[in-house]
């Protein structure tokens, strides 16, 4: 297996919160979909960035076809969560902390 090339993450792009889920629903009693860093950064530079796949490619330093594959991951796990009420955990590191 050969092993994952760092991607470059945007210290910047943090989220708010570590846990998205369904209203009225505990989350103990959820599936957890978590999403990795670089999806999140993927999502992140393409749709709220508003990047072609190319330019976010090159700014998280790996090739097009391999952030097209990291897009369609990260678009894949955000569907099924919403579609099945399945709980989206994010990486600690990526959550601003609340002063």
């Amino acid at each position: 297996m050969r092993p994952k090339i760092k991607r470059h993450i945007c210290a910047d792009s943090c989220a708010k919160f570590s846990l998205f889920k369904p209203n009225g629903v505990p989350a103990s009693e959820l599936v957890k979909i978590k999403i990795e860093a670089d999806e999140f950064e993927a999502i992140r530079l393409v749709d709220i960035d508003g990047l072609s796949q190319q330019d976010a490619a090159q700014k998280m330093q790996v090739s097009r076809q391999t952030f097209a594959n990291i897009l369609k991951k990260s678009r894949l796990k955000i569907s099924t969560a919403l579609i099945n009420g399945n709980a989206l955990v994010l990486p600690e590191k990526l959550v601003s902390s609340v002063d």
